[in-house]
């Protein structure tokens, strides 16, 4: 044994030791510094257990429409024409000939079918489907998968967000579907698309969410789900299924040049669907909060000169004077970045969040007013359909006649030939435009001839002088653009941010 001892000694070992050090030392430097290899999910080995689940709840959609059409009346032809006898025949074959000179012009019903789907969401009856399914029918019936046909009544429809109602009958409880969270879905998750594309009957279509919030501009509140589970027509106002069997969108719209899925398909989501839902079932009508304020986006240069720091909210660019926000004390120019709690990252968020909030609640909305920001509170009204909102007021100021250029325009004071030539309002106050550079970023912004400049960063504006004196004290602050409030001829105002550089 001793002589093997050398062979075990302290002194051969050091070198192993510094070299297992350094490795180590390699080993945990790569396992902090290189990307962790992210565990990819497998697909489901089948949908068989899901699509079994939830297929009974899942139903078509037939929607019948009887309207009154009169008769087509035989060509007046001069007696003893070639073809009179041929004319007669065509039109008598199709019922439509005068036959023995009397009933021609006679109302005769026409009826038109559309086939859809739709789904239960209550043992009880209640269905659900899109409001282009049924349009205005009056003779609905809804098919079950076990063939069950039952007659449905409308109980209420929705045509902001596509959506309807509808009441079957039944000898006992119907299977039904829940509602899923649809702000939890991610980009990737799998989904099952059910519906009755071109009327075949239930079809089991399965894909992955391909995008959440698309605007594809069918609505004022448009915040659609993509994916690209096969949807075609006949899938309106079928359900779109996560995982756990819920619905997390109503099927409604595809994106094809064909006529046919192309994998662009997409759906209401649920956090929009169940508050116009629940106001149907409850009232037979909606009943969305109102703001009574005309809003535009925010772009980069409009951030600038109202010094946000970054392009957000909605911009204030008109106010019902009826409505809640005048008495609540917005204001035009005022930038709305948060509404009841809730992020408004651009224009469009605004209009989704206070159509859902509860007409007569008191909300805090924060704004940005002239780069400070601040919180006000308004009590909602209800948005009624048909309502237009009111142009903000304009400044009662003298106009002088002077006209000069600036930011590629050429201004002018408004002058009873200038209102007669442009259709300018009596009340009208402002600068007129009365050329504008094509090549200009003005031109760019679509500024017109015949517009009027109501104010500059928020302050009012009466004479071309006023417009240069405030774009030079802009230049002298530094400042790389100017936020103009222009008024067409009928007084409606939007704001437009130009360069000044």
């Amino acid at each position: 044994m001793n002589a093997l001892a050398p062979t075990v000694s302290t002194p051969p070992q050091r070198p192993l030791r510094r070299l297992a050090a350094s490795c180590f030392a390699v080993l945990t430097f790569l396992a902090t510094a290189m990307p962790v290899a992210v565990q990819a999910r497998g697909a489901p080995e089948s949908f068989a257990d899901l699509a079994e689940e939830v297929t009974s709840a899942v139903v078509n959609i037939s929607a019948s429409t009887t309207v009154e059409t009169r008769n087509r009346t035989l060509p007046q032809l001069p007696p003893g024409t070639p073809f009179e006898d041929l004319f007669e025949e065509f039109f008598n074959r199709r019922g439509q000939g005068q036959g023995q000179g009397n009933g021609d012009n006679v109302p005769r019903p026409r009826r038109s079918n559309s086939l859809g789907s739709g789904f239960v969401i209550d043992p009880s009856g209640i269905v659900v489907t899109n409001n282009h399914v049924i349009g205005d029918a009056n003779d609905i019936s809804v098919i079950f998968s076990d063939g069950t046909r039952l007659k449905a009544e409308i109980i209420g429809k929705d045509t902001k967000v596509d959506l309807a109602v509808l009441k079957v009958k039944s000898d006992k409880p119907l299977k039904a579907v829940k509602f899923g969270d649809s702000d939890a879905l991610r980009p990737g998750d799998w989904v099952l698309a059910i519906g009755n594309p071109f009327g075949l009957g239930g079809s089991v279509t399965a894909g992955i969410i391909s995008a959440r919030g698309r605007n594809i501009d069918s609505g004022p509140y448009d915040n659609y789900i993509q994916t690209d589970a096969a949807i075609n027509k006949g899938n309106s106002g079928g359900p779109l299924f996560n995982m756990n069997g819920e619905v997390i969108g109503i099927n409604t719209a595809i994106l094809s040049p064909t006529g046919g899925s192309v994998g662009i398909g997409f759906a209401v989501p649920a956090s929009s669907a169940v508050p116009v839902i629940d106001q149907l079932r409850q009232f037979g009508e909606t009943r969305r909060g109102w703001l009574g304020v005309r809003i535009q986006n925010v772009d980069d240069a409009t951030a600038e000169a109202l010094n946000l720091g970054s392009a957000r909210g909605a911009l204030i660019a008109g106010i019902d004077d009826k409505g809640p926000a005048k008495p609540a004390g917005l204001q035009v120019g005022d930038v709305i970045t948060r509404f009841d709690g809730k992020d408004v990252k651009d224009s469009r968020d605004l209009p989704r969040i206070v159509a859902s909030t509860p007409v007569g609640k008191a909300v805090e909305v924060t704004i940005v007013r002239k780069g400070a920001e601040m919180k006000k509170q308004v009590t909602l009204g209800r948005l009624e359909d048909g309502e237009k909102q009111a142009n903000a007021q304009q400044p009662s100021t003298e106009t002088p006649t002077a006209t000069r250029q600036a930011l590629g325009l050429n201004l002018s004071g408004i002058t009873d030939d200038l209102r007669r030539r442009y259709n300018l309002k009596d009340d009208a106050k402002g600068v007129v435009i009365t050329r504008v550079d094509p090549n200009s970023s003005a031109a760019d912004k679509r500024i017109q001839a015949g517009e009027v400049i109501v104010e500059i960063n928020q302050e009012p504006v009466s004479s071309p002088a006023d417009v240069t004196k405030k774009i030079d004290a802009l230049k002298s602050q530094g400042r790389k653009s100017a936020l103009l409030l222009v008024a067409n001829a009928q007084g409606e105002v939007r704001f437009v941010a130009l360069s000044i550089e």
